[in-house]
């Protein structure tokens, strides 16, 4: 009769479970909806903190095209469009012109001839020489420190315009332009110190680098205060969401693996949007507006940081997943942390067998493992989080050092000696 009641009563008890978990079952969508939805938001976020960095904040966006003034395509690039500037100004060929007139003037028929026959190649020497010389003004020290100075005050009045404090802002033919005046200035001093004095009849040459389109402007300035809101909000969104889905699951563990596998696959689709819009400005850039070795240049050196982001959360979403994986309860993981144990648990018996012994400290080590286990993988965590622009190599060694204090912790700890009767 016990065992018909045992009977009864298990029968009575499978639907309560079915129906227990028929309500539960919509804990796993909201979950997956959750994590989805903050994967998706993992990349948007990146973006917005670059676009905010580089846009509102002039030490991060100088820290950041500093380095192009030291590659070779931006130099020829900057070195062709100044001699060209300076070459079109001064009109060798005009002054090859007047002089040719002053000497028929004078009755010198056969030397006007030999110059005029001349002026070309004259031309074409006096422009090979300014290339020559602009290009080792540009390649300089001094014009290092120009570049970081000119882009630091353009960027500092941009700024102004896009957030309301200022209406300053150069424009011409409906372009936002930044003014090389402060270069072409650079040049002409040491051309003059070279000897070369006839630059200093020049007139105010003012070529320019076109930033946007003016029309835009108003737009910028909208969308210069929504993302620095964005800034701050969609990261914390993204975490927010991403914790509460791995919090609804049923599976928690397996919702974390999920969770840091699909946020290392939306750093892999952020990467694959940078090669297709790197692709994109490329291919629009004309080759008489910028050539293409040195749009190539400008544009991997814009996004060097979004670069160095997506690989640091791609190799953390990597960590997590890992992590989670071999904690959990799966035959792989337990194997696993079997052979790892066992391992300790030898070395820890040979070293007693030698005399050597954790004592007092390993006991307590042992009694409280849980505790500093939790306290190593928190002490990582808020590394990470304070640590100034971590890379990828960061996030390796951190997980590195934090499996040596697991380790430690392990074979620290001297589990109570098993009496026997």
């Amino acid at each position: 009769m016990a065992g018909e009641r045992d009977t009864s009563h298990d029968e009575q008890a499978e639907p309560e479970r079915s129906a227990r978990r028929h309500r539960m079952s919509w804990r796993t969508p909201v979950s997956a909806l959750l994590i989805v939805i903050g994967c998706v938001l993992a990349p948007v976020s990146v973006i917005a903190v670059w676009t905010a960095n580089q846009v509102s904040d002039t030490n991060r966006y100088v820290a950041n095209i500093g380095p192009l003034i030291h590659e070779r395509a931006v130099q020829n690039a900057l070195t062709d469009k100044l001699t060209t500037a300076i070459t079109d100004k001064l009109n060798v060929e005009g002054y090859t012109d007047q002089a040719v007139a002053a000497l028929n003037d004078k009755g010198l028929s056969r030397v006007s001839s030999l110059l005029q026959s001349v002026a070309p190649s004259l031309a074409s020497g006096v422009a090979g020489y300014i290339h020559n010389e602009v290009h080792k003004i540009v390649t300089g020290p001094r014009f290092a420190r120009a570049w970081v100075q000119v882009n630091t005050k353009a960027h500092q009045g941009l700024n102004n315009v896009l957030s309301g404090r200022s209406k300053a802002v150069n424009v011409k033919n409906g372009q936002v332009v930044l003014d090389l005046a402060p270069f072409v200035a650079i040049v002409k001093q040491d051309l003059a110190a070279q000897g070369f004095t006839l630059v200093n009849r020049l007139p105010s040459i003012h070529p320019t680098l076109a930033l946007f389109s003016a029309k835009y402007l108003d737009k910028a300035q909208a969308g210069y205060r929504l993302i620095n809101d964005l800034k701050i909000v969609l990261p914390i969104l993204t975490l927010v969401l991403l914790a509460a889905g791995v919090f609804v699951a049923r599976r928690r563990r397996r919702a974390l693996i999920g969770t840091g596998l699909g946020f290392a696959a939306a750093m892999l689709v952020l990467g694959l949007g940078l090669l297709l819009a790197r692709s994109i400005y490329l291919s629009s850039v004309p080759s008489n507006v910028l050539p293409p070795d040195a749009a190539s240049v400008i544009f991997d050196t814009f996004v060097r940081f979004i670069r160095t982001a997506l690989r640091t959360l791609l190799v953390l979403g990597l960590v997590v997943a890992i992590g989670a994986f071999f904690t959990g309860p799966s035959a792989a993981a337990v194997r696993t942390r079997r052979a790892v144990t066992s391992g300790f648990d030898w070395v820890r018996r040979a070293g007693e067998r030698q005399g050597v012994s954790t004592g007092p400290v390993g006991r307590w080590t042992y009694a409280h493992r849980t505790a500093l286990r939790i306290g190593a993988v928190a002490l990582a965590a808020l590394i990470f989080v304070f640590w100034d622009r971590p890379t990828a190599l960061v996030v390796i060694l951190l997980a590195v050092l934090l499996l040596v204090v697991l380790g430690l912790i392990e074979l620290i700890g001297r589990p109570p000696a098993v009496t026997t009767r």
